[in-house]
């Protein structure tokens, strides 16, 4: 393989055959394949399962389903702001280079800090999920139980393999895993049709009353939880076949699709019990909910059939993520602002092999300091920084529409209202009161409430949105020293190669 012409001054890579390979990466992903990528991220099915039945429980009851629909439109403003942007600023960098283009380089980086907590947190959340998930499942075998840090090991070592591949692989593993997913969500609702429910078919999630009863701020809060990874398509500009119409279309597509999935299941889940008991159900047993819905609509083959696709979700999830967030580091690490063997690119494979390498060592390193604290799988790793991530996301998201409509306003190049103001400014509104509700709501979104269930203020609540405050105040201070002692990489913050 001969020595490619090394670009914008950064740095070769060495490969581990010994060749000088190129830090860009490349590939031929259509719209399908990255949806499949980013729809994995947001586990259809253990949104499904985990987050629907807690919306209900803790959310507004019976109106919880709307509330995915109202996400969805909130969301889909955002996109369009989102894919104007894609064109105009053609870097892998999504909220990285979209914040840094808009609002300047110091809170483009403050952005990066924040987008690699948001997904790191999501993504070691779903390891403790699916080691506690793994460890239940085989005990039941008869197999010798096994605390749930080590499944989540094991795991991690098998998405560290699927990463370092070419990114192919993983949409193939994704694009299988997902389609199994949905299809046992949809012939569960298929069942509810086909038998017409507990109580009958109806409308009732989506009366005005119904929607607004309860807490519905909390239950915005799991419904915009559930749409995490979506915004992700950008991270993949530099491997889509053609990124000026793939990125859009696949945006687009992933949060209509998305949106529509959502609404239509968790609708399901309430006719399967009808709205008089869907409640009591879901008080009963959230984390079963979906596992007993499926048993009584599928029989006892649904049954298992549910049970290894939660397995595989979460798997899919994990591996999503993973790849969105060594691509981040490989876009900063070629922006000069991460070690610059972090960017290299492994010559067979093609993938970002070195930061994928450091974001499997990472995980590692976080859920062996869970498993030493002693924590929970369920109720303090993935509660806690599952909130963590949703906090944190629906702030990323509101700067990033911020971004997108001050770089429109002072720009020369598409005006066109609707895709560059109006939409990213209902998108900001929505993302802003959301974010407002998760902070007024997080002690409870986090578990951290008194001795007789009243949420507080206390010390988990300060430790982790101290996190959220920290990290892209890093980046800022980063940002600060680089333009006094390296203006030269303080510059290519908004200029990072793929």
């Amino acid at each position: 393989m001969s020595a490619p012409t090394q670009t914008t001054g950064a740095p070769p890579d060495v490969t581990p055959s010994g060749t000088v390979g190129a830090r860009a990466l490349t590939g031929k992903l259509g719209p399908v394949a990255i949806v499949f990528m980013v729809v994995a991220a947001a586990a259809p099915l253990t949104v499904v399962g985990g987050a629907a039945p807690l919306g209900i429980l803790l959310g507004n009851g019976v109106g919880f389903p709307a509330l995915y629909a109202l996400s969805g439109v909130i969301l889909l403003c955002f996109s369009v702001g989102l894919a104007a942007m894609t064109r105009e600023v053609p870097r892998p960098g999504a909220f990285f280079s979209f914040v840094g283009y808009g609002l300047g380089r110091r809170p483009g980086l403050a952005a990066a800090y924040l987008a690699l907590l948001t997904y790191t947190t999501i993504q070691v959340s779903v390891y403790g999920y699916v080691g506690f998930i793994l460890s239940g499942t085989m005990a039941s075998l008869g197999l010798p139980v096994l605390p749930w840090w080590l499944w989540a090991l094991v795991v991690a070592a098998v998405v560290g393999v699927l990463g370092y591949r070419h990114i192919d692989l993983s949409s193939k593993v994704l694009g299988v895993l997902l389609v199994g997913e949905v299809g046992i969500v949809l012939a569960v609702v298929a069942g509810v049709l086909v038998t017409g429910g507990a109580e009958g078919l109806s409308a009732a999630p989506f009366e005005p009353s119904t929607v607004m009863s309860g807490s519905p701020a909390i239950g915005l809060m799991f419904a915009i939880a559930a749409f995490i990874g979506f915004e992700a398509t950008a991270i993949f500009r530099d491997e889509a076949r053609d990124p000026e119409r793939t990125i859009p279309r696949a945006t687009y597509g992933a949060v209509i699709g998305i949106a529509i999935f959502y609404t239509l299941a968790s609708w399901g889940l309430v006719m399967a019990w009808g709205p008089g008991h869907v409640v009591d159900v879901a008080a009963a047993d959230p984390g079963a909910m979906i596992v007993t819905t499926t048993a009584k609509y599928l029989g006892t083959a649904g049954e298992v059939v549910v049970q290894v696709l939660l397995v595989t979700s979460m798997l899919a999830c994990v591996l999503s993520f993973h790849n969105v967030i060594t691509r981040y580091q490989h876009t900063m690490s070629n922006a000069g602002l991460l070690p610059s063997g972090v960017g290299a690119v492994h010559a067979k494979h093609l993938s970002p092999y070195a930061s994928s390498l450091v974001q499997t060592a990472t995980s590692v390193l976080l859920v062996g300091l869970f498993a030493v604290l002693g924590l929970d799988p369920v109720l303090q790793v993935f509660t806690w920084f599952a909130g963590v991530a949703t906090l944190a996301i629906a702030i990323l998201m509101a700067v990033t529409s911020l971004a997108v409509i001050v770089w429109f306003r002072r720009s020369r190049g598409r005006t066109r209202r609707w895709n560059t103001l109006v939409a990213p400014a209902l998108g900001l509104l929505g993302l802003a009161v959301a974010a407002v509700a998760i902070v007024a709501n997080f002690p409870l979104l986090v578990g951290d409430v008194d001795a007789s269930g009243a949420q507080r203020f206390g010390l988990v609540s300060a430790v982790l949105l101290a996190v959220v405050v920290l990290c892209p105040l890093v980046g800022w201070v980063q940002a600060t020293a680089l333009r006094r002692r390296r203006p030269q990489t303080y510059a290519r913050i908004t200029d990072a190669i793929g």
